[in-house]
């Protein structure tokens, strides 16, 4: 029986206890597991009781094959990547892609003999001209981090498997609630989980879903890498999934609202949020993010932006995103702050840009906090 995204998110992977019959997965920490008479279980393996429950849910929620966990989500981005990916191999992203990933990218392929290309991904078209020969993944990251851009899923997937090219999404910023890229023709599905996946912003880790397939060549390579995660941070996951739907749902409703509440104030320049009608990409959003449009929104202040959020006392000044309470940051000092400054001029980040990561929390009571810090 098939069933919801918020049942799997509650049920997916979630045994409970064996043998007490609790209804809560037991934590098993155990790092040394009997050999006979069943696989060999190991952490560096990713296949202790606690990593394949929280893996399980979250190819649930991804409507994928295969799950793995991993301790981080450049941890998850890099094991995709190089899994596929040959001295001579040749890349394609999109050019506004989160700080950490560009850096990654930029100083660990050369120097493995990987080439690259970086394309302005609101024309999918882009991502075809740039295609050579040797090309053998296009990655995407939509919406983008942090001016919230967005990329035709589906129209990338189309160009890459009539080349025979591989695609990979970063879909952190969407959530599995909202965004399902399995479903537009995307092969490998990639999160941070430190964000909305643990959603508590208590903990890291990362994950890949994808088929079964190209899952068994990435499992491999990952054992010999060594990115695992831990069994208390796999079963904090595997309870926080179980309220992912909720919490999401709520941060849609607020990011909307406040991103509306933003956009009509004299004293806030450009506002980025795919849930705006006058966003430019708003119908392609409204297509391939059924769930919603999602918790992250940007804005421009006019003015001294550290002073406005040394004002804020509600929503808090820090770094990550996707918990239940409202944080806010500067890409400039934060996720962008390796990237030179005509880097970010020509992917749009500016100095006074600032990153909300919208939470939980009562929408007047956010928009009260705004108000006075203004």
């Amino acid at each position: 029986m098939k069933h919801s995204k918020l049942t799997q998110s509650v049920h997916a992977g979630s045994h409970g206890d064996p043998t007490f019959k609790g209804v809560v997965t037991p934590l098993y920490p155990s790092s040394a597991y009997d050999y006979e008479g069943q696989a060999i279980l190991y952490p560096r393996y990713y296949n202790t009781p606690n990593m394949k429950a929280a893996s399980v849910k979250v190819a649930a929620l991804e409507h994928g094959e295969a799950g793995l966990m991993f301790s981080s989500g450049m941890s998850a981005i890099l094991t995709g990547l190089l899994t596929f990916l040959k001295a001579g191999d040749h890349v394609i992203f999109q050019s506004d892609l989160y700080g950490g990933t560009y850096y990654s990218v930029t100083t660990e392929l050369p120097r493995l003999g990987i080439t690259y290309s970086m394309v302005d991904a609101t024309d999918p078209q882009n991502f075809a001209k740039a295609i050579k020969p040797e090309t053998k993944i296009i990655y995407i990251e939509t919406p983008s981090n942090p001016t919230l851009k967005i990329t035709d899923i589906k129209a990338v997937a189309s160009i890459a498997k009539a080349k025979g090219i591989l695609t990979m999404i970063d879909n952190t910023f969407a959530s599995p609630v909202n965004q399902n890229p399995i479903d537009l023709g995307i092969d490998m599905v990639a999160h941070s989980g430190t964000k909305y996946i643990g959603g508590h912003s208590d903990l890291g880790c990362g994950f890949l879903v994808t088929t079964n397939a190209l899952m068994e060549k990435i499992h491999s390579k990952a054992i010999n890498w060594g990115g695992s995660s831990d069994a208390n941070t796999a079963w904090l996951v595997e309870r926080s999934l179980k309220t992912i739907v909720l919490r999401v749902r709520q941060q849609n409703a607020n990011a909307l609202a406040l991103a509306r509440f933003l956009k009509s104030d004299a004293r806030i320049g450009n506002v980025f949020y795919p849930g705006l009608e006058d966003h430019p990409n708003h119908a392609i959003a409204k297509v391939q993010m059924p769930g919603g449009f999602g918790g992250m929104l940007s804005f421009e202040v006019k003015g001294d932006a550290l002073a406005f959020t040394n004002k804020l006392k509600l929503i808090k000044r820090a770094l990550s995103l996707g918990g239940v309470e409202s944080t806010i940051c500067s890409p400039l000092k934060t996720s962008h702050s390796k990237m030179s400054a005509a880097e970010r001029a020509a992917i749009g980040v500016a100095d006074n840009l600032l990153r909300f990561s919208v939470g939980i929390e009562e929408t007047e009571d956010l928009m009260a906090d705004i108000k006075q810090a203004l």
